[in-house]
Parts: C-alpha cells; structure tokens; sequence
C-alpha cells in the first residue's frame, strides 16, 4: 500500500509537471500566482521523488503521518496557486486524505482529512479577498471539507474490515496448518501401521509404525510389492471380494503376524487404498495381559481356600516324612508331595504378586552406582561355583526408576543366566554389561549368560505368562520382569549372546523424559 502511494504521488507530479510544459501554459497566467504553480508542480515532483527512493518501508506511524501531511501542505500550496476549487487541486486532496487513511488507523487518518479541510476551507476564504470570484466557491471548498471527513470515515471503516477478514483468514490458515502438523503427529505415533498405495501400488504415505513392522526403510512412490509380495496379494484378493477377511501375513521373515485390513480412499482412475498393519503379537500379548488380570483376581479371592489346604498337605507330608518307619520308596514319594507343593504355592505367590503390584515409584538413579552395589551385594551372597562379573563404560548413566523393581528383574535375570550357564559349565557365570546405546543414546543393561541359549522356536513364547523351559519353573520370571520394565518406561528384550549364549537386554529411557 505504501508502494502504491509513492506511485500515485509520481504519477500526480509528473502529470502536472507535463500539464505546465504544454500548450495550456498559456491559462497559467490567468491563476492567482503561475510562477508560483509552475515552481510548486516542479516541488512536489522533486520531493515525491525524493521520498520514493529514500523513504523506505514505514514501521512506525510518525512517519507515515509526517508524510501524508507533507503531501497535504503542498497540494494546498497548489491549490492556492491554482486559483481555489476551480484548479480542481482540491480532488486530490481528497485522493490523498483516502491514499492515507489506508495507511493510518483511527484519530491519525482524521486528523489527515481536518488539515485537509481546513487549508481548502482557509485558503478559499483568503483568495475571496484577493480575488472577487473566489467568493463564489464557499459552497464548492465546504463540500470538498465534507467529502474529505467522509472519505476518512468510509476508508477507515473498508480498512477495518480488511484487516479483519485477513487475521481471520491468517488465523484459519494457521489453524489449519496446526491441525495437519497434529495429524501428522498423530499418524507417525499410531501403534498401527499405515500404509497409502496408489493405483500401481506404489507407497505414498507410511508411518513410524508400518516402517518397524517391515524392518526396512520404504521410500515414498517405491512399488510396495518391493518389500511385501504377499501384501499385494492381499489386497488383490480383497479387491475382488471386500467383504473378505483376509489372512495374517509376515512382512519379514523373523517378524510378527500381521493382520491387514484395507479401505478404499476413492472411486476414480487414481484410486489410493488405505492399508492398515496390526501387530497380532500385540494384541495376543494384550488379550494375555487381560487373561492373567482376570486370574489374577480369582486367585486373590480363592487363595485364601486353596493356601490353608496346601499349608495342611505340606505340614502333614514334613511330619510324615519325619517317622522312622517309612522305607525309601515311600520316601521319595513324599518327597514328590512336598516338591511340588512348595512349586504351587511358588505359583500362587507369583500370580498374587501379579494382582497386587505395588505401582512404580521412579526416582533419578546413577545406574554405575546401583550396577556396582548390587555386584557386591550379590557376590556376598552367591555360592562358591557362581561367578558375575561386571563391566560399566565411561561418563555418566542416568535414568528414573524404581530401584526396588529394578533389583527385582535384574536379580530374576542374573538367577536364569547362572542356572543356564550351570548346564553347560561346572562354573556358572553372567556379565553385566552397562553403557549407552550409540545410535540412541539410551542407556542399556546386557545380561549375558554363556549357556545352550535359547531355540529359535521357543523364542517368540519366552516372555509369555505361564511358559517355561524347566520342569519345575512357573513361567511368570520373565514377564513378570517385563512388566515391571514397561512399567518403568524401560523395555526388556532377546538378543543373542556374544558368548554362543543368551542376552538379556533392559533399555531404559532418558532420565530427563521421565521427569
């Protein structure tokens, strides 16, 4: 708007500097002063110049003001030298008055408008002195004072407007950017994996989700049936017949089933489809997470019942196992009883322990510090024939969690690694290994172990409730270690031991995520 004011102050000059130079010079020196008019079109060509190269872009309203009344004097000027209302001088004025006030806002732009009427109202009533017919034009310079005020108003109030239906039009723009960074947002932190395939298959769209499930990164307009054959074939299928459930596949030879659902994004020549990845590993390990929340509530209320019982039959097999007059055979049969109601009562114990967890109390934790404690702590205790050895890197490790469950899962790991090692090795022996993660930075806790390690078969059922590779175990150790890490924003996994055994590994998160 600025811009476009300087151009109009050029185009005005330049129009009456060529209007002096032409033919109508002549009607020139019938105005009240012609030098003077000549010599002031001149003036206000030069000072409109000057301004446009020099004036720059107006931040602050002083000098818009200081401007437009520059602009305003000398027109007046010019008017005076014109001759009055008759000069036509006085419609640019008003021009001016309504050039400015889209500039200024409120008393500035009406104080514009006034100095405009006042010089066209004053300076007609001094040349009605200096020349008779200018007395004639009180009526015509009254109107111009009007039309001035009147401009102001109306400009003032379309500016207004404006400037309204353009914060709300900003403001819509910036809602609706918000809104698709919150979408964004939420597509790449959904736990189900998306996927958007054109026509031709090819991606144009995937999120965090869909990018673990395949393993792989997957460039956006690559062909899907690059990375998953058989996930093309799904969706052939399910083209033919909609209402067709498909079956679960796997995405990558050592991932989860994959449940894929799809849906049709619209009807033209570029058709896209909505894909959508279900991890069913998840959602087994949620129904089984219900499953042992459910008993463990039954146990809660039955344990009463069923301990007093076991209490009884352990008492009565000790005090039988006491008498004399048993032979071995009969012996070893108690021995059974005892066994094995000390492995239930274990389960019921665990199961309890389940249902009445005591919620997670993190706390800033120096894990060097707890790491080398509970070394020392454990070896005072352990068995001559058992061996841990710890290994911690330089620099700070930090993270929030509850100590006690921490020293809970870690003890569980370390007594499975020891009995594992044990199998194969008349010294059993687990390192523990802490330092950060290089590619994430988070701190992480190995558990190795130097044992037969565990079958590719059995390894997608270890963290499973009620599991177990033992004859005398209860299957809850290592899920119940699992839950206690997720519990404190840690995570607990398998991976391959260095040493041709196991690996248990416990990431934790950044201490300053949790806080």
């Amino acid at each position: 708007m600025l811009r476009l004011y300087h151009l109009y102050r050029l185009v005005i000059g330049i129009s009456l500097v060529l209007l002096i130079s032409s033919d109508m010079d002549n009607r020139l020196l019938e105005l009240a002063d012609g030098q003077l008019f000549r010599l002031g079109s001149w003036l206000y060509l030069l000072f409109n110049l000057l301004v446009a190269l020099t004036f720059g872009n107006a931040n602050r309203s002083a000098k818009v003001f200081s401007l437009s009344a520059a602009d305003i004097i000398l027109l007046a000027g010019l008017f005076y030298a014109g001759g009055g209302t008759a000069s036509g001088i006085g419609n640019l004025m008003i021009a001016s008055v309504a050039m400015s006030n889209l500039l200024l806002r409120g008393r500035l732009g009406l104080l514009i408008a006034a100095l405009a009427s006042i010089g066209i109202i004053y300076l007609t009533f001094y040349l009605s002195f200096t020349r008779g017919a200018a007395a004639n034009d009180y009526v015509q310079a009254g109107s111009l004072g009007v039309l001035c005020f009147a401009v102001a108003l109306i400009v003032q109030g379309l500016s207004h407007l404006l400037r309204t239906s353009e914060n709300l039009a900003e403001q819509r723009a910036s809602d609706v950017t918000n809104l698709e960074e919150l979408n964004a947002l939420i597509l790449q932190r959904m736990r189900t994996g998306i996927l958007v395939l054109d026509a031709l298959h090819r991606v144009q769209l995937v999120n965090q989700s869909a990018l673990a499930l395949f393993g792989r990164p997957i460039f956006s307009g690559q062909p899907v049936s690059v990375h998953a054959p058989d996930l093309v074939e799904r969706l052939l299928q399910w083209q033919v017949n909609p209402a067709l459930r498909v079956n679960s596949i796997k995405l990558r030879a050592d991932g989860p089933p994959v449940q894929v659902s799809f849906i049709g994004l619209s009807r033209t020549a570029g058709q896209q489809t909505l894909v959508f990845l279900e991890d069913l590993s998840q959602i087994a390990q949620q129904a089984q997470q219900l499953k042992l929340a459910a008993l463990g509530r039954l146990t809660a209320g039955i344990a009463h019942e069923v301990r007093n019982p076991l209490g009884a039959i352990s008492h009565a097999g000790q005090l039988l196992q006491e008498s004399e007059a048993l032979n071995d055979p009969d012996r070893r049969l108690v021995q059974i009883i005892l066994d094995q109601s000390k492995r239930m009562n274990l389960v019921i114990e665990n199961v309890l322990q389940l249902s009445r967890r005591r919620p997670a109390q993190p706390q800033m934790l120096d894990l060097k510090t707890w790491l080398l404690a509970f070394v020392e702590e454990f070896k005072a205790t352990a068995p001559s024939h058992h061996r841990l050895h710890a290994k911690v890197a330089d620099g700070p490790i930090e993270t929030r969690m509850d100590p006690h469950h921490l020293t809970q899962v870690v003890t569980n790991l370390v007594q499975n690694g020891l009995r594992y090692s044990g199998l194969n090795h008349t010294q059993a022996q687990v390192w523990l290994k802490l330092a950060l993660e290089p590619a994430t930075g988070l701190p992480v806790l190995d558990v190795i172990d130097d044992g037969p390690g565990i079958a590719p078969e059995k390894l997608q059922h270890i963290f499973e409730p009620f599991f177990t590779t033992e004859t005398k175990g209860t299957g809850l150790g290592l899920y119940i270690s699992r839950e206690l890490c997720e519990g404190n924003r840690a995570h607990l996994d398998y991976r391959p031991g260095t040493r041709g055994g196991s690996c248990m590994r416990i990431t934790f998160a950044h201490a300053q995520r949790q806080a």
